[in-house]
């Protein structure tokens, strides 16, 4: 709903909500209670991961860049500061580095592999064709368009020229002399 369309209590329910989220990962971690396997996923992690499936995430993210819903802007920034509470800024932002470098060179490769793969087609095409270019493009029969007498159009240019063809192709233009033109 529209901030305009909204009564008080949908207001507290907004608030109640973000609330009970601030508060479910303020919960501080317990070792003792966490005994996982190196590399498992925390407590912590797997509640952010259930926030992410419920599309929660994209609902914070709304409410913190929406210029109707700055009231909810101090409870959206507790939130979000609580997500990233286990990680430390170099953490992050080496991770990212080294994923989008990983992803970079990963993406490199493969392109150059395809570029490989397409040169050596283009040097198999280049050595199956013959050293020596034909010039007859062939000849062809239009059916349906009459030449003199009853014959159809014999026509030995490409293809590719048929759509400009005209009865009048390959004819002189008849010359007017000079003080008969207009």
């Amino acid at each position: 709903q529209d901030w305009e369309q909204r009564q008080e209590e949908d207001a507290l329910l907004i608030e109640r909500i973000l609330l009970l989220l601030r508060n479910v990962l303020h919960v501080p971690p317990d070792p003792a209670e966490e005994q996982g396997v190196d590399g498992d996923a925390s407590v912590h992690d797997r509640v952010l991961w259930a926030l992410h499936i419920s599309g929660m995430d994209d609902l914070l993210k709304f409410l913190a860049s929406a210029q109707t819903e700055q009231q909810w802007a101090l409870h959206v920034l507790e939130i979000i500061s609580l997500m990233f509470r286990d990680q430390s800024p170099e953490e992050l932002a080496v991770l990212g580095q080294g994923q989008a470098a990983a992803e970079h060179g990963e993406d490199t490769r493969e392109l150059e592999t395809l570029r490989q793969r397409e040169l050596a087609e283009k040097r198999a095409r280049a050595l199956q064709r013959l050293s020596r270019h034909s010039r007859f493009g062939g000849s062809y029969v239009l059916q349906g368009l009459k030449a003199i007498g009853d014959r159809d159009v014999v026509f030995h240019k490409g293809l590719h020229n048929l759509k400009s063809y005209s009865h009048d192709l390959g004819k002189e233009p008849r010359r007017v002399p000079r003080r008969r033109q207009a």
